[in-house]
C-alpha cells in the first residue's frame, strides 16, 4: 500500500511537525500543519466551522502528510488518511524535548503561526502553558489513541506506532532507501 494520505499523531512535543515535514518532503506531497490552520493572531482559535472547512479543503487533495490531534476534524483527517503514524514516546523524553523547545522559542521569540510567539510568562507562569497541557493530556492521549484506532470508522488505516525516536528515524531512513531504489 503506498503512502498517499498520512496522518502523524502523538502528544504535544512528540515531534509530529518535524516528522511530518520530513516525510512530506521525502514523498514530495503537501504538508498540512493543523496548528497553523487552527491558531489565529493573538492565540485565538479559528471558529470550528471555518477550521473544518479549511481542513476539508486541504485534505481533499490526492496526497498529503498532516500532523495534529484536533478531535474537531478527526473525521476528516483520519477518515481520509490511508496511514497513521503514532509517535508514542515516553513522558520523560517528550517533557525534556518540549522544555528545550519552549525555552528556545521563548528566548528567540520565534514566530509560530499568524504572528504568535511563545513567551516566558505564557510558557511558564500561565494556565495556558504548553508544559501544563502536556501534563494534562499525555496519559489521556495514550489511552485514547488505541481506542480510536479500533473504531470501525478507522479500520482502513495502516498504523505505524513508534515508541522510540530511533525507531521512527530508522523507519524514515528505510523509506528513503526504498524510494531511492524505486527511482
Amino acid at each position: 500500500m503506498p503512502l498517499e494520505r498520512v496522518m502523524v499523531i502523538g502528544t504535544t512535543g512528540s515531534g509530529k511537525t518535524t516528522f511530518a515535514t520530513r516525510l512530506a518532503g521525502m514523498l514530495k506531497v503537501p504538508h498540512i500543519e493543523l496548528d497553523a490552520i487552527h491558531w489565529q493572531p493573538g492565540w485565538k482559535p479559528l471558529p470550528e466551522d471555518e477550521f473544518r472547512r479549511r481542513v476539508s479543503q486541504a485534505t481533499s487533495a490526492p496526497a498529503w502528510v498532516c500532523d495534529g490531534g484536533y478531535h474537531a476534524v478527526r473525521d476528516l483527517t483520519w477518515g481520509r488518511a490511508d496511514t497513521v503514524i503514532w509517535l508514542d514516546f515516553s513522558f520523560p523524553f517528550i517533557f525534556w524535548r518540549l522544555l528545550r523547545r519552549t525555552v528556545r522559542r521563548s528566548w528567540t521569540r520565534e514566530e509560530l503561526w499568524a504572528g504568535n510567539r511563545e513567551s516566558w510568562r505564557q510558557s511558564f507562569f500561565s494556565r495556558d502553558s504548553i508544559l501544563l497541557w502536556l501534563l494534562r493530556s499525555y496519559r489521556r492521549r495514550r489511552r485514547q489513541y488505541p481506542q480510536l484506532l479500533w473504531l470501525p470508522d478507522f479500520a482502513h488505516l495502516k498504523v505505524f506506532r513508534f515508541q522510540r525516536p530511533a525507531d521512527a528515524e530508522a523507519w524514515l531512513e528505510s523509506l528513503k532507501e526504498r524510494m531511492e531504489v524505486m527511482s
